[in-house]
């Protein structure tokens, strides 16, 4: 076999009939794994197998080790076409074809129905389509940032074209200079619905010049072609390069050529023997029947982290109890301090910001002073930056995102959602959170943040009630791996004091993620808070107080993750009222509440936050209007220890 790394420009004859052979015995495999499994995409598996095969075959590639750090980045955006990367990689010794065949989307092998990272050789975990040239950016800009020569090739279908966020990926990689990223469309004209200008008329070729992209267009069955034209863009130093393969849907099996059913239809059993007759392969797909009938075996490949060294995270900034502070500035500043303690250290891990457009209010311009090179302005593209920010994420690279609420959690949750599948490493940080934003109104008010990331396995919240816990959050945030939401409001929030009058979360306080804190003692109740509403409950215990009642106040800064042994003491007390700036159905009070009824722990739970989309107007007023302000939530306790009372007699 030729020598890898598109070192020549053209390969020779023995080298092509190679490739040759190779492909028809992918095609051969695509078929019995998908008619195997009674499932799959067999049709641009074909098309897209000969692209495929040069590629993993030509790329820097190591089969032997293939978390190489120098090694090529090859993502696939159109991850349905699983079969047609398990064919290519492992013809070219990634693993045992053997064990891709006969385990295709078998429970518990990793060969599953879309591309994953378990797979050796899978660089990102994909199927919802339109994602991959921006994870592709993300990879080519860890490359430059790290000053390491790899190239990133990005496969893509042309149906797939039409995803609005392949615009934003083209215009970012034109922006950043990302000269070592190449796309490569397979350019089969069919999908799901039929032809694709019938289902959704675009101009391909059109749209990825104007963004300035230099454009090949070649035959996608053709080897040299398909090589020279991979050369071609590997050496390309001014533009980003797109490779427009024109392929022909099922190729190599002529019932299935053209035809837009086998996009995701296997063949029958009596198909595939015809089918397998015009390849000139052998029927053992029996073999294969048996091999599937056997547990799977303890194929495990763990991706490389490829973490991020040891940050230095210096000494928390301190906020006096009388400073007047909004947490975001307090993010702001913490985050400008980590800048200047390891951005201008060449021994310390590398750092990268971005912004949509929003660096003044989310408070990234400080970092941007110190590390201008590291900061990134994403414009007004949140679904292309959380990708990248996700990418560039695992490049050992500690990446912050920096977005309003509604954009970097409700608008791109589906990029959030295949950042957490890939195990990534992103800091996102969303502010203007909850009525806290007042006057923008109700489509910039934020109230489901916890409810939709709740439903994110890997990713961590934290919500700080103050600057001084916002700072703490913030530097334990760089230096643990995984994914995070740091959120916070808009508005100033007072310093939380403890009972000598000093701030609560001072110099001697360690973030513990999970940790929940007592703010203040008590005996009759408890009050469950966290974020722009603790100083709220904090208020509305001292004027208890004074009523002689006597409240415990709690800080859940990490809503999502329950401390059993504080809730069972909480529950003692006999009433627990959650109060939170956040839809009332899917907070803090909803996750208590399962909870206790999980653990069996018996207790009156009362819940406050919002019960419907707010109005404009001062975020004061707007808590006061919908029962979270300091009046109502002393009157909600004073109801239930009545209730309390009563019950007892």
């Amino acid at each position: 076999m030729h020598q890898r790394g598109f070192n020549t420009e053209h390969l020779d004859t023995s080298t092509i009939e190679e490739l040759q052979q190779r492909a028809q015995l992918c095609r051969g495999d695509i078929l019995k794994m998908t008619t195997l499994a009674g499932c799959g995409h067999p049709g641009g598996s074909m098309s897209s197998i000969d692209l495929y095969l040069t590629l993993y075959a030509s790329a820097h590639i190591f089969p032997d080790n293939p978390g190489h750090p120098d090694r090529d980045r090859i993502v696939i955006s159109n991850g349905h076409t699983s079969p047609g990367v398990y064919a290519a990689l492992g013809r070219t010794g990634f693993f045992n074809i053997d064990d891709a065949i006969s385990g295709f989307r078998k429970t518990g092998s990793i060969f599953e129905g879309h591309v994953e990272r378990s797979v050796p050789g899978v660089e990102w975990g994909t199927g919802n389509l339109g994602q991959g040239l921006s994870v592709g950016c993300g990879f080519a800009l860890a490359a430059q940032l790290k000053s390491k020569s790899y190239h990133t090739v990005v496969f893509m279908g042309d149906g797939e074209q039409q995803k609005g966020q392949i615009s934003e990926a083209r215009r970012f990689a034109v922006k950043y200079k990302l000269h070592n990223l190449t796309a490569i469309i397979d350019n089969n004209n069919l999908q799901i619905s039929g032809h694709i200008h019938e289902v959704m008329p675009q101009n391909i070729r059109d749209n990825f010049l104007a963004d300035g992209w230099k454009v090949l267009e070649i035959d996608g069955h053709n080897i040299q072609e398909i090589y020279q034209s991979l050369y071609t863009a590997i050496h390309h130093t001014s533009s980003p390069v797109v490779i427009l393969a024109r392929t022909v849907m099922g190729k190599g099996v002529s019932f299935m050529e053209h035809k837009e059913l086998y996009h995701g239809v296997a063949l029958t059993k009596e198909q595939l023997d015809v089918a397998l007759k015009e390849l000139s392969l052998d029927n053992d797909l029996g073999a294969y029947s048996k091999k599937r009938s056997i547990p799977v075996a303890a194929l495990v490949h763990t991706p490389s982290s490829r973490g991020t060294g040891t940050i230095l995270t210096g000494e928390p900034l301190s906020y006096g109890k009388d400073a007047k502070l909004d947490n975001r500035s307090a993010f702001g500043n913490a985050l400008k301090d980590l800048a200047r303690l390891n951005c201008e250290q060449p021994e310390s891990p590398l750092f990268a910001v971005f912004d949509c457009d929003l660096a003044g209010s989310v408070k990234t311009e400080g970092f941007k002073d110190v590390c201008p090179h590291n900061f990134f302005q994403g414009g007004i593209q949140e679904h292309n930056t959380a990708s990248v920010a996700g990418a560039l994420s695992i490049e050992g690279i500690i990446t912050f995102f920096a977005d309003f609420g509604v954009f970097g959690t409700c608008e791109t949750y589906n990029q959030h959602r295949l950042n957490d599948i890939n195990n990534a490493n992103l800091k996102l940080v969303c502010t203007h959170l909850g009525l806290d934003v007042g006057e923008d109104g109700k489509t910039h008010q934020c109230i489901d943040y916890i409810g939709l990331f709740l439903n994110l396995f890997g990713f961590k919240v934290l919500i700080p009630a103050d600057p001084n816990q916002t700072d703490h959050a913030t530097r334990y945030m760089a230096k643990t791996y995984g994914n995070f939401l740091l959120g916070m409001g808009r508005s100033k929030t007072p310093v939380i004091l403890n009972d000598d009058g000093e701030p609560f979360f001072g110099r001697d306080y360690q973030f513990r993620y999970g940790a929940i804190d007592s703010i203040r003692e008590g005996c009759d109740a408890v009050i469950m808070s966290y974020g722009a509403l603790l100083h709220c409950a904090v208020s509305a215990r001292d004027a208890l107080q004074k009523k002689g009642i006597n409240v415990q106040v709690l800080n859940v800064s990490c809503p999502c993750d329950i401390d059993e042994s504080v809730l069972r003491n909480a529950a003692q007390k006999g009433i627990i009222i959650t109060c939170e700036d956040h839809n009332v159905r899917t907070g803090l009070g909803s996750i208590i509440a399962n909870e206790l009824m999980a653990k069996n722990i018996p207790v009156r739970l009362r819940k406050l936050g919002i019960s419907g989309y707010g109005l404009s107007g001062p975020p004061h007023e707007l808590f006061k209007a919908t029962g979270l302000d300091v009046d109502n939530l002393v009157k909600v306790v004073e109801e239930e220890m009545s209730k309390k009372i009563h019950s007892k007699h």
